[in-house]
């Protein structure tokens, strides 16, 4: 007997869009943005770790005119929190943000695994990975740890979101909703 034809899985199609995606990039007010592949060796713009060296979520942000220091755009963030830290110090100064995308948990497989007592995330660097914030939900004041304390985990999709955040703790908010204060008292 035959094996049944099995379609594509749900992150299989997330996955391909996210791709799809990254390869058109970003339109932004006529300005292109792309997530990009972090390096190993790449440091966090915002509080200089090695990225790779770190689990959980992390970011990318490209800005109108500024670029980071030492390298070309975007700017790379170790965690969620320090792509809010950056982005928030910046718009402070007057820089405008064209785009910000962050790792998706939707759209990659993903392990929740326990590291010197922490519970912690896998980190996915492929520029794949990633997804604007425009149109993510993220878990915020969960279990989960990151390289900056409680991670706040990003996803597109909600249902996602509220499955990971009835596993873990935690409350899902819009990621365009995240302000100062919940970035301050992580």
């Amino acid at each position: 007997m035959s094996e049944p034809i099995r379609g594509p899985t749900r992150r299989h199609v997330l996955s391909g869009t996210a791709a799809v995606l990254a390869l058109a990039g970003c339109q932004s007010g006529g300005e292109t943005a792309a997530p990009v592949t972090i390096e190993d060796g790449d440091n966090c713009d915002q509080c200089g770790m090695v990225i790779s060296e770190y689990p959980g979520p992390v970011g990318e942000t490209y800005y109108r005119d500024n670029t980071p220091t030492g390298h070309d755009e975007p700017a790379r963030f170790c965690s969620t929190t320090c792509t809010y830290r950056h982005r928030f110090a910046k718009e402070r100064e007057g820089w405008t943000t064209v785009a910000t995308f962050l790792t998706d948990y939707s759209a990659v497989d993903y392990e929740v695994r326990t590291d010197g007592g922490a519970t912690v995330l896998t980190h996915h660097l492929d520029g794949s990975a990633f997804a604007e914030t425009v149109g993510l939900t993220v878990v915020a004041n969960s279990d989960i740890q990151g390289s900056m304390g409680t991670a706040i985990v990003p996803f597109s999709d909600s249902a996602d979101a509220e499955s990971f955040a009835a596993e873990y703790g935690g409350q899902s908010l819009p990621a365009e909703d995240i302000e100062r204060e919940l970035i301050s008292s992580g």
